[in-house]
């Protein structure tokens, strides 16, 4: 789909953007689909409209998430599109996503309170993460 869309004229730049149009509909069908579901379950249909919460504001952070959500893949597009090495972009892409995640739970406090086993998993985690990602740009530099 990217070369075709580079063929009709697009930027390369955004050549691996138009993908998303087609993958996204995955997501949306299955979100909406579990959504309705649950608001049938819980009888919760209704709080779309309840006047005693502050309904703008939460329609205004709810679409703000869902534009950062998806500006994400827009960048993450781009910059593949420049750095054209296929499958490590992805696991960059992602490893940044978890790091930079991990990262403020810690400066925000989020695992204050957690057992020392819960802290060591997470450190853990971060490491493996880290020692994978160089062993990654390793094996591709050997390419």
């Amino acid at each position: 789909m990217a070369d075709t869309a580079v063929a009709m004229g697009f930027n390369p730049l955004y050549q691996n953007n138009v993908i998303f149009v087609i993958l996204l509909w995955g997501g949306l069908a299955t979100n909406l689909f579990w959504c309705v579901f649950l608001n049938i379950k819980n009888h919760s249909s209704t709080d779309y409209t309840d006047k005693s919460t502050p309904l703008l504001k939460n329609y205004l952070l709810c679409a703000s998430a869902g534009i950062i959500w998806f500006m994400q893949f827009f960048f993450y597009g781009m910059g593949e599109s420049k750095l054209g090495n296929g499958a490590t972009s992805w696991v960059l892409h992602m490893l940044a996503i978890i790091l930079v995640g991990n990262i403020w739970g810690i400066i925000l406090k989020e695992w204050k309170g957690v057992d020392k086993k819960t802290k060591y998993a997470i450190s853990m985690g971060i490491v493996v993460i880290l020692l994978s990602v160089s062993i990654l740009g390793y094996g591709n530099y050997l390419a």
